[in-house]
């Protein structure tokens, strides 16, 4: 198996980062754009997806970095809940949350692999 060296080498922060891009463009809809509230939160959390995946590869640990990458997907969980409401509210079709919502219950499979991944090198 290829050593991974760099955290941008992960398919689920490949995948996490085309989709905070994706949720960034989708929250400046007319719709969507006056609700600042959901906005910066669906921002944060898209962010939060990503961001934990980097920086828990370099905490230094197996260990620590299954914590990161466990807030990651607490944080994919937390935009599949705002994507929810947005289309309760009409910012969102059906048809666009239903699409987001599979592509983050993926990058949790991603996180969730490398989870076991990593767990299975600590019982070595």
């Amino acid at each position: 198996m290829t050593k991974i060296t760099q955290f941008e080498d992960l398919e689920c922060w490949v995948n996490a980062r085309q989709m905070a891009v994706e949720l960034y463009k989708t929250s400046t809809r007319s719709e969507f754009r006056k609700d600042y509230d959901l906005k910066r939160q669906i921002r944060r959390a898209a962010g939060s997806v990503m961001h934990n995946i980097a920086e828990g590869f370099d905490a230094g640990s197996d260990a620590e970095f299954i914590r990161f990458l466990k807030i990651s997907r607490r944080s994919a969980s937390e935009i599949q809940s705002h994507l929810y409401l947005a289309q309760d509210l009409g910012y969102v079709t059906a048809t666009d949350r239903y699409r987001l919502h599979n592509e983050y219950t993926s990058i949790k499979k991603l996180i969730n692999g490398l989870i076991r991944y990593l767990n299975s090198s600590l019982t070595k």
